[in-house]
């Protein structure tokens, strides 16, 4: 008895010898380790992840590219209009293709008309430019609201199968029910972050068309100025 109570000790023993070797020599669990445990939920949101970088840089270098406003530009413009040249101005919008050049040239051709139909074009013409630089953005927004989901449905799937294993072997374990629900947390995790990451792109591009919105806003306060006088 006492032999065999010595040899299931040192068996113990040497296997948590050898854990702790395997943790001490990696540090950690890899990734790609941790990837596997999450179960097949986590290509589509890894997949997700994908998308919303790709989204998240191709939209910011969009609105970078469209919606930056140079105050030199501005001020050169207005002066010509002050000027009376609108042919100037005109030529001086067509050498820029910002967002800012597409709407006002669009609203030099209604100088001479009445203060309703302008403002009405610098609206109009603002959304459609709005719309052209946030094509597909709102799929961040999509991806920010299913991506939990995902890890979620994985987590509770993880979930009814430990209780199920459970009812099978009707073996009620620590181990086993902590072992398994570890795992399958995973992609709750991962469901998380990328939802997280899709979040905050979508709503920080999201504020520089609304910065962009309310500088157009300005300029055409003051162009509406200008053009009274």
């Amino acid at each position: 008895m006492i032999t065999t109570i010595l040899l299931l000790a040192q068996s113990a023993g040497s296997e948590y010898t050898m854990q702790m070797t395997e943790t001490t020599s990696s540090g950690q669990i890899s990734f790609l380790t941790l990837f596997l445990k999450g179960g097949y939920i986590l290509f589509p949101i890894v997949l997700l992840s994908f998308v919303s970088v790709y989204l998240i840089i191709k939209k910011y270098l969009d609105i970078q590219k469209s919606m930056g406003i140079d105050p030199g530009y501005v001020a050169h413009f207005n002066n010509l209009l002050k000027n009376g040249d609108m042919k100037a101005a005109a030529n001086h919008l067509n050498q820029d293709s910002s967002s800012y050049s597409s709407i006002f040239r669009h609203v030099l051709g209604k100088v001479g008309k009445s203060n309703e139909e302008i403002e009405n074009t610098i609206e109009t013409a603002t959304n459609i430019e709005v719309a052209r630089v946030s094509k597909h953005l709102g799929y961040l927004g999509l991806i920010a609201g299913i991506a939990p989901m995902l890890g979620f449905i994985g987590t509770i799937s993880g979930i009814i199968k430990i209780f199920y294993n459970i009812s099978l072997t009707d073996n009620i374990s620590i181990g086993i029910i902590s072992g398994g629900l570890y795992e399958k947390m995973i992609s709750s995790g991962s469901g998380l972050i990328v939802g997280i990451i899709a979040f905050t792109g979508y709503h920080m591009l999201s504020m520089r068309i609304d910065r962009f919105i309310s500088r157009v806003e300005e300029e055409a306060f003051e162009f509406m100025n200008i053009v009274s006088r």
